[in-house]
């Protein structure tokens, strides 16, 4: 397994002292908080911030008084790690539950990721009813938000001289997820587990080469070639899955959405 890979069942002995240390600097309570980025993507390198996502719960008089509440909350912090001797970068930031739940009703791949997100650094039971009702808000429509920020990637990837390993392995990621999604109805945004089903050689390389150089890590001209058949041969699958998917066309699930938000509220 590759190294940079951390199985949910050892977050706990990581960072999560840290994490939880920014995730209590918010100002309301936290429904759930969890790691997204690179580190939930499977590869991220020793410079990588640490990007944290999440619901807040506001109280009733900023819900429905003359004066609400912040809809969006954003935190940046630099803790001192005693694992690496260097600082560690954190970004947080949280939706109140409407509009996290508002996202969650549009093709909005990112929220779903963020829910599902098994580097959990503060949870609440409603977490798990929101998952719950999660996969009734997923549609085929879904393959659009895959299939757009692949292409905003591959854009990236394209103008970069030279150009970088990070943009490529978005590309490669959101192309798996988005496949895997409309097969199964599933979530799944960890590039080194997405591989195991569909066991692309070049996956291992090009994580171990931004392991091993950073951010800045890059690829060759020749790489550039095989990247590009890839990149035009996954979005074909995806679109394809799409037209066969039995996921439904339409969400079914507002109502319900609608009615735990007044539970919150």
């Amino acid at each position: 397994m590759l190294s940079c890979f951390v199985p949910a069942a050892q977050w706990s002995n990581l960072m999560l002292p840290q994490l939880q240390s920014i995730a209590q600097m918010q100002p309301y309570p936290l429904l759930f908080a969890t790691v997204s980025g690179a580190h939930l993507y499977g590869f991220p390198s020793p410079d990588s911030d640490y990007d944290l996502r999440g619901v807040h719960v506001l109280p009733l008089r900023e819900v429905v008084g003359l004066k609400t509440g912040q809809e969006t909350i954003e935190r940046y912090a630099s803790l001192p790690s005693g694992a690496t001797g260097s600082n560690l970068e954190l970004d947080l930031v949280t939706h109140d539950v409407k509009k996290f739940m508002n996202l969650m009703l549009k093709k909005n791949g990112y929220v779903l990721e963020q829910l599902f997100s098994p580097l959990i650094v503060q949870t609440m039971p409603a977490h798990d009813e929101l998952k719950t009702i999660a996969p009734s808000c997923i549609t085929r429509h879904h393959s659009h938000h895959y299939l757009g920020f692949a292409q905003t990637q591959w854009r990236l990837f394209e103008k970069e001289q030279p150009p970088r390993v990070k943009p490529l392995l978005y590309v490669y990621r959101v192309l798996l997820a988005g496949i895997h999604l409309m097969q199964t109805g599933a979530i799944e945004a960890n590039l080194v587990t997405l591989n195991q089903q569909f066991q692309l050689s070049q996956i291992s390389d090009l994580i171990e080469r931004k392991l091993q150089g950073g951010e800045r890590s890059t690829v060759t001209a020749i790489d550039r070639a095989f990247h590009q058949q890839e990149y035009e041969r996954l979005t074909q699958i995806l679109v394809a899955a799409r037209d066969r998917s039995h996921l439904q066309r339409l969400r079914l699930r507002k109502m319900r959405l609608m009615i735990c938000w007044y539970g919150f509220a």
